[in-house]
């Protein structure tokens, strides 16, 4: 049996023993205590001249040094309690938004079962190392935790340990155009320090229990004998003091187990992704053979941030579906037609370049190390094989607020970053300039000219960016100018509250109009300056936020065709789009990886001589 640990509060240069009698106590002495502060004289129990007998007996003599004998059982206990809650928190911690409530904690956490049997079979200088490591990776496990539950709020899954670094970057922006820089260094600041503090603190209270387990060792033995029967015998039968949690509680481990997974699965998949990036059926199409059907034609692929499938659907947003409706009638006044199905897109909530990259290569870019990778390659692009073909392709960013050489992997002859859009008005949302203005300037840079060469545009829109703060109203084009117009009140709706005094409706309030802006911006856009030679692919990149959709909510976004030129959709007949510009719930649903070798077989391109087989169709 091993001797008694004595409680920090016993630290070196304290004059006095547990009782608070006898002869002042030299550190390490070999007589009265080992360098750690462990007794190793008294009896067989382990227990010391400074033991509990003695402590009895100095209270019932009426020493005065029995006070602060008591004072020290009771932070002993107060401590004690705390170090247990507090790793009992950290190891039953849910990392789902919906699981984080109180009853979520009432578990019975088998990694605390396995930590404490571990310590009580260690002697004590290994064992104080033992608790202090455990304590820092349970901190470790519980940063982790509390950022994947952070990426479950924002973008929908959890944190990925390859390859998510660089969104804190862009978290960080995010709070800077939402909150101010001087908010966002103080958020990124406050971050920091939780985490630090976590580590040290888990670390001290493993510590603090180590040092109990020691204290009580028979006592400590049996109850966690006793523990582990019971959590078998609650995981055997699937005992829940509250529905849906589970008294036998393993989930720190499959959090671990699942992040190894993760990180395994990260380092293999450059080869896979190597191999679905080699298996490219248009990757030798000459451009003669190329989009054949669209000769002539203007074609726009408009990205629509967070127009996502609950947007059309929900009875909340019942507004966006009587803009669509009402734009079909419209569209069709002018001659147009429509139609539209949903596309799953590969992230949700943010990371709206994994969908741009995924819809535009035909490759499932699902990850930053996926987009890294595919940057790094010749993969032939939505907009490669148009420029192959023969058309201006031209990329329209005015979310771009920097320098973006991912343009040439793109295929585009001219990048128009926000810069050079020329725009004058105040900032309206997260980003710079309003839908309508981009709109705009495309129209007026590269289709305003009589007899221009056909274009391929790429345009992401940016108004329904979160927060959704701002709400510009759809003005007369001929009003739009350099965007001096957005400075009258008059060109813009009510700005929305600040992000964080806003309740949840608020906030899907805002995000709908938002998005009706935008619809009406896009359709407004077709009437104005559409033509027979008009093809207008509009899309969302991915669904908001679980602020805005709930947890669990579908990927899927709507994605439309519109053009006048019949031959355009007959095209896409065999597709059974819905027609109108609003997919109904039995659209159908495609991966939008799918969606490039299906736009460029609609619409007349051929395979490669060298091109394996084709897929089959997912």
């Amino acid at each position: 049996m091993h001797g008694r640990e004595d409680d920090v509060t016993n630290h070196p240069g304290d004059p006095t023993d547990a009782a608070g009698d006898g002869p002042p106590r030299a550190i390490g002495d070999a007589t009265t205590g080992d360098a750690t502060g462990n007794d190793t004289t008294g009896d067989a129990t382990g227990d010391g001249t400074g033991g509990d007998e003695g402590r009895r007996a100095a209270d019932d003599a009426g020493r005065p040094a029995a006070l602060p004998g008591r004072g020290r059982r009771v932070r002993r206990a107060v401590t004690g309690t705390l170090a247990a809650l507090l790793v009992a928190a950290a190891l039953t911690a849910p990392d789902q938004l919906r699981e984080l409530r109180p009853a979520a904690f009432l578990r019975m956490p088998v990694e605390a079962l396995v930590v404490a049997a571990g310590l009580l079979a260690l002697p004590a200088r290994p064992r104080r190392v033992a608790a202090a490591l455990t304590g820092a990776v349970l901190g470790l496990v519980t940063v982790v935790r509390l950022t994947d539950l952070g990426f479950q709020v924002a973008w929908d899954r959890p944190f990925d340990l390859v390859s998510d670094w660089v969104l804190f970057d862009d978290a960080y922006g995010f709070l800077a155009g939402s909150i101010g820089r001087p908010g966002a260094v103080g958020v990124a600041v406050g971050v920091v320090l939780l985490a630090v503090a976590l580590l040290v603190t888990l670390a001290l209270a493993a510590l603090r229990l180590a040092a109990l387990l020691a204290r009580h060792d028979t006592g400590a033995r049996r109850a966690v004998a006793a523990l582990t029967v019971g959590w078998v015998a609650c995981a055997a039968f699937g005992v829940r003091i509250v529905p849906g949690v589970p008294v036998a509680d393993s989930g720190a481990t499959a959090m671990v187990r699942y992040h190894a997974a993760q990180v395994r699965g990260g380092l293999t998949d450059g080869d896979v992704f190597a191999a679905e990036v080699a298996a490219d059926r248009f990757r030798d199409t000459p451009g003669d053979e190329l989009l054949t059907a669209l000769r002539g034609k203007d074609v726009v692929v408009a990205f629509v941030e967070s127009y996502g499938r609950d947007a059309v659907e929900e009875p909340e947003f019942a507004q966006v579906g009587a803009v669509l409706d009402e734009g079909t009638r419209r569209l069709r006044a002018a001659g147009f037609a429509s139609r539209s199905a949903y596309l799953t897109s590969p992230t949700a909530g943010g990371g709206s370049w994994l969908a741009h990259a995924t819809l535009l290569s035909g490759l499932w870019i699902d990850s930053q190390q996926r987009h890294r990778s595919l940057l790094a390659t010749d993969r032939l692009t939505l907009g490669g094989a148009f420029q192959r073909a023969g058309w201006r392709t031209v990329g329209v960013m005015p979310g771009a607020l920097a320098d973006w050489p991912e343009g040439k992997f793109y295929g585009y002859d001219r990048f128009y970053p926000a810069r050079e859009l020329g725009y004058r008005g105040p900032k309206l949302g997260y980003f710079l300039m309003p839908d309508q203005y981009a709109l705009s300037e495309l129209q007026r840079r590269e289709r305003s000219a009589p007899g221009h060469p056909p274009v391929m545009a790429e345009i992401p829109l940016t108004s329904s960016h979160s927060p959704w703060t701002s709400f510009p109203r759809v003005i007369d084009w001929d009003d739009v100018g350099d965007g001096s117009v957005y400075h009258r009140n008059s060109a813009v709706a009510d700005v929305g509250g600040k992000p964080v005094r806003r309740t949840a409706a608020q906030i899907r309030a805002d995000y709908r109009r938002t998005i009706e802006y935008t619809l009406k911006s896009l359709i407004s856009y077709v009437e104005t300056y559409g033509d027979d030679d008009l093809v207008l692919v509009f899309l969302g990149d991915h669904q908001p936020a679980p602020v805005v959709t709930g947890e669990d909510a579908s990927r899927d976004v709507p994605v439309t065709v519109v053009a006048r030129d019949p031959k355009v959709l007959d095209r896409i007949d065999g597709w059974r789009w819905q027609d109108g510009l609003r997919p109904g719930p039995d659209a159908p649903v495609w991966r939008m990886d799918t969606f490039r070798d299906r736009f460029l077989t609609a619409f007349g391109s051929r395979p490669g001589e060298s091109a394996p087989p084709a897929a089959a169709p997912r």
